[in-house]
């Protein structure tokens, strides 16, 4: 958990080139982020953008969140982590999953497996690999982007704890019930420096599309108690307000603390641009930063 640290910073930097966003990682650092996490979907390798960006920076721990067990075999993913361990010096933590249905099967082309079945035989996988090289001085940490009670439990027991993304911190205190105290609870959270509601919910919504139509996601709140009608019609004021936390530095902020509140060790929080722009909210980050406090 201390590799973690307690505030990091989870963001896109697809759009932005690659100097760009290696600038941007030196201001999350000088800003006291602990952690910055970066997700994959169809852009960027996040293993070779971690790396880049590690070269970059000197205290900032990188983290994948999260990368998908579809796009490599357990012995490429095990040889991944422990490369990027030993080569950003410990600064790294591996998220994976296990992605969702219309990514691996439409667009990668795989068969998609029952999740907690697969992602049990691809941990088990990874802890028989070989890797016959430079290791880095300590472990690397391996959280799993879970949400339900099965893939939770198999968090802890298997690996070193969850990244749940796209959750209330109603959900966070689930979760923790399920992880037990000891296993790493790091919970993604959008934010948006923005006090118009009207301005502020259509931002958050247009940010919430894709996601709120995914089977997991929906599933996932509705056993948090969310019904179909918070689904329709691009989702009901409710939902997007317990999924984006938007207003001034104190709304936010009470937000964050939520989920520490309920039970996260690490909270990493996605701040989405009041503009709709696909790049992080900078503003927001220095307001929020861990060293303004």
């Amino acid at each position: 958990m201390s590799r973690l640290g307690r505030l990091g910073v989870w963001t896109w930097f697809d759009t932005l080139p690659a100097a760009q966003a290696a600038e941007t990682a030196k201001r999350i650092e000088t800003w006291g982020y602990s952690a910055l996490w970066l997700p994959e979907a169809v852009g960027r390798d996040p293993f070779a953008t971690i790396a880049y960006l590690g070269a970059h920076t000197s205290r900032l721990v990188f983290a994948t969140g999260i990368a998908n067990i579809y796009a490599r075999d357990p012995m490429t993913m095990n040889a991944l982590r422990l490369t990027v361990g030993e080569t950003t010096g410990g600064r790294f933590v591996l998220g994976i999953g296990v992605s969702h249905a219309h990514l691996v099967k439409g667009v990668r082309g795989h068969d998609y497996g029952k999740p907690v079945a697969t992602m049990r035989a691809y941990l088990e996988g990874m802890e028989k690999s070989l890797f016959m090289a430079a290791k880095p001085a300590d472990d690397v940490p391996i959280v799993l982007a879970a949400l339900r009670p099965k893939m939770l439990a198999l968090a802890a027991e298997k690996a070193q704890g969850a990244h749940p993304y796209f959750v209330p911190p109603e959900h966070t205190a689930r979760a923790r019930e399920i992880l037990g105290k000891d296993a790493i609870l790091a919970p993604e959270q959008k934010v948006l420096l923005c006090t118009d509601a009207a301005k502020a919910r259509a931002v958050a919504r247009a940010a919430m599309k894709i996601y709120a139509g995914l089977p997991n996601y929906q599933n996932n709140l509705k056993w948090l108690g969310y019904d179909d009608a918070d689904f329709a019609g691009g989702c009901s004021d409710r939902l997007v307000d317990a999924i984006v936390a938007w207003g001034d530095e104190a709304a936010i902020r009470k937000r964050i603390q939520a989920h520490f509140d309920a039970g996260a060790d690490h909270v990493c929080i996605q701040p989405l641009h009041p503009d709709g722009l696909p790049v992080p909210d900078e503003k927001a980050l220095e307001l929020l930063a861990p060293g303004s406090q």
